[in-house]
């Protein structure tokens, strides 16, 4: 494994504990700051919306520059903003922060996945991008319950000074560990933002976008309630659910890392047995919810398939953007942004309409299955015998002496 890999996760590790950990701690940042609990859900909702527009607006802005000092730079950014969050004065300021850093995450995910699938050979490609995303599901399992605990005790900014620090040594690993080669932009650079632009003529890509909000939408969006589901209707206590976000956290983890090794030997049929088989998990948990070990299976499992999609769809859209991967790579971290506040949203809705807690599985689940859907007309538009499960990729060889990412 190249260490450049070790150091992409690390940013990523840093980076979903600046989007999960405040979660744990709205209370105490509430109170701190005099705010509402409204008020101080900004610091969430903020976040996604700044990853979204950073996603596509930064990663646009530096399509010419060398990717290696844009990672670099970008982990700057993200010091930053968490060192603002850690001795902001006041809200504002707190929120300004959080805005900071967010705006390096969809640009961090875009391009540190074309640079990670530029350190390996082709067959090995959505592994490496699984490794990255390794650094956000780690944060998941390990990184949020302990700086939670770590804020409770000594104080909500002793998380952010913590996060930081890693943001620090994930800098440092950057600059050591990852080959100046492998930051050198493709043949893409040499047109620039246009040149970027291009990719997405590509119904393909929009296609995989459309793939990427419905499908990991659909999981998340279960997710966002799931504490409402497993309390109100599986009768777990409110203190284990922390214990059982860990359990999911695991499947993500897992998820992640067995979706990118079966998405280098076919992508599309790997999206397409993952969301099938998503879909079936989700209506099981609403139809079993109220069985509490019923529950906790499909809890780990729903994460486990959830995530397992991730690989696959970062380089289906890799693919789709054929030689000017960077700006679509960056646009389906906003996709899954997007998918995550849709699946949210329609959510809750259903609850709000009086459909029980169950209800958002029911969405996911809908979501999902129209995730598969999209995926089957683009392979099928791809290559009509795609029921032989083969799936090719071109491959086009740029100046570094490693091939860049074809359609």
């Amino acid at each position: 494994m190249p260490a450049g890999l070790i150091a992409l996760a690390l940013g990523g590790f840093g980076i979903g504990l600046t989007e999960f950990v405040i979660a744990g701690l709205l209370p105490e940042v509430a109170a701190d700051f005099h705010v509402d609990a409204a008020a101080a859900g900004w610091l969430i909702s903020g976040y996604a919306l700044a990853v979204a527009v950073g996603a596509i607006g930064l990663t646009a802005a530096v399509t010419r520059l060398p990717r290696k000092g844009v990672l670099l730079g970008l982990m700057v950014l993200f010091i930053a903003g968490n060192a603002v969050s850690a001795v902001a004065p006041d809200y504002a300021t707190m929120l300004t922060g959080r805005v900071l850093a967010a705006l390096c995450h969809g640009a961090f995910f875009g391009i540190g996945s074309v640079v990670a699938a530029n350190l390996v050979d082709p067959a090995r490609r959505a592994r490496a991008i699984a490794i990255m995303f390794t650094g956000l599901t780690a944060a998941n399992v390990l990184g949020v319950p302990f700086g939670t605990l770590l804020g409770q005790q000594l104080g909500w900014r002793s998380t952010f000074w913590a996060i930081t620090a890693i943001g620090v040594l994930a800098l440092i690993g950057l600059a050591l560990l990852v080959p100046r080669d492998a930051g050198r932009a493709d043949s893409a650079a040499d047109h620039g933002l246009r040149g970027e632009l291009r990719a997405f003529r590509s119904g393909q890509l929009w296609l995989s976008l459309t793939a990427t909000v419905l499908g990991f939408g659909g999981m998340f969006g279960a997710f966002t309630y799931i504490a409402y589901t497993l309390t109100g209707l599986s009768g777990f206590p409110a203190a284990a659910v922390p214990w059982l976000l860990i359990l999911f956290g695991l499947g993500l983890f897992a998820g992640n890392a067995v979706g990118g090794r079966f998405a280098d030997r076919s992508v599309d049929g790997t999206l397409l047995v993952v969301l099938a088989v998503l879909a079936a998990i989700l209506v099981a948990f609403a139809l079993l919810a109220a069985l509490p070990v019923a529950a906790v299976i499909a809890l780990v499992l729903m994460g486990a398939f959830g995530f397992a999609t991730v690989p696959g769809l970062q380089l289906r859209v890799l693919r789709s953007a054929e030689d000017a991967p960077t700006l679509a790579s960056g646009a389906n971290i906003a996709a899954f942004n997007v998918g995550n506040a849709l699946g949210a949203w329609l959510g809750g809705l259903a609850i709000a309409a009086g459909l029980g807690f169950a209800s958002p599985l029911w969405v996911g689940a809908a979501m999902t299955l129209g995730a598969f859907a999209v995926i089957a007309a683009a392979a099928a538009a791809l290559n009509p015998r795609f029921r032989s499960g083969r799936q090719r990729s071109t491959l086009a060889p740029v100046s570094n002496g490693r091939p860049t990412i074809r359609g």
